[in-house]
């Protein structure tokens, strides 16, 4: 490891444990990038019904692309330095947001809607297009990460992703910052930060992919989840989870990828 890259990393470790994020830049490559901007259109095409804020685990579950993208090695070496070498996938959930119209985020804390023991995870944003203040980036809460998991609040009043927020009472917008980021960068946030993210309104769509990482030494408790597992590097524990085999690349199902025979 080069003297620069030890000493990014141990800035950004620092900058999470101190504010509950940190930023890596130009972590993945613009080949990739189109394959999954090309992979949100093919989304779009086979699931009309839904909203392009609403592709999550359901639909990763049996997409070799999509197990693909999360199980990249520059994601797991990411992950690997907040969680450890022994990595599962708990969830991924592109959030798309069409120009003019993308929702909301309200304010929240991941952490409050897992049923994750311990609550031992790191969530990586990988941003799919340009994220900007003005098209809805992520914003965040520094230092919130110390706060305690809150219960959510149900809130259909607005148009938003989750149909919930926190207790206003917990935000202090004011000190909210903007996680600004280049097609291809990641940030990586704590299961207890406080953050979201607000409507696009611009003419730019806003796509990123959120990936919820686990060590294998953290039990999935609730069944709804347990086809979202994936080994993705390192040795399971013995009695924690199991977990699901790499869906296998079909030409007639899957939208077609670079090294999609090898998932054959």
């Amino acid at each position: 490891m080069s003297a620069s890259l030890h000493t990014h990393i141990a800035q950004a470790k620092e900058q999470y444990d101190r504010d509950g994020y940190a930023i890596f830049r130009n972590v993945l490559d613009m080949n990739l990038i189109a394959e999954a901007r090309r992979h949100i259109t093919w989304l779009m095409e086979q699931n009309p019904h839904l909203r392009p804020e609403q592709f999550h685990h359901p639909l990763m579950r049996n997409d070799p692309f999509w197990v693909r993208l999360v199980s990249d090695e520059r994601l797991l070496d990411i992950a690997d330095l907040f969680i450890g070498p022994n990595i599962a996938l708990f969830s991924s959930h592109y959030i798309s947001k069409p120009p003019r119209d993308g929702q909301a985020v309200l304010w929240h804390q991941d952490g409050s809607y897992w049923p994750l023991e311990p609550m031992n995870v790191v969530t990586l944003w990988l941003a799919v297009d340009d994220s900007t203040a003005e098209n809805g980036c992520m914003r965040v809460i520094p230092g919130t990460q110390h706060f305690e998991l809150q219960p959510m609040q149900e809130n259909k009043n607005v148009a938003n992703v989750l149909e919930s927020q926190i207790d206003p009472a917990f935000v202090d917008e004011q000190a909210a910052v903007n996680i600004e980021l280049r097609a291809g960068d990641v940030s990586v946030h704590h299961p207890n930060v406080i953050h979201g993210s607000n409507a696009n309104t611009s003419e730019r769509r806003r796509c990123g992919l959120t990936i919820r990482y686990i060590p294998t030494s953290t039990r999935v408790t609730n069944a709804d989840f347990f086809e979202n597992l994936f080994l993705m590097r390192g040795t399971p524990v013995s009695g924690v989870n199991e977990y699901r085999p790499f869906p296998r690349y079909a030409p007639d199902k899957h939208m077609e990828f670079a090294g999609c025979q090898s998932w054959s």
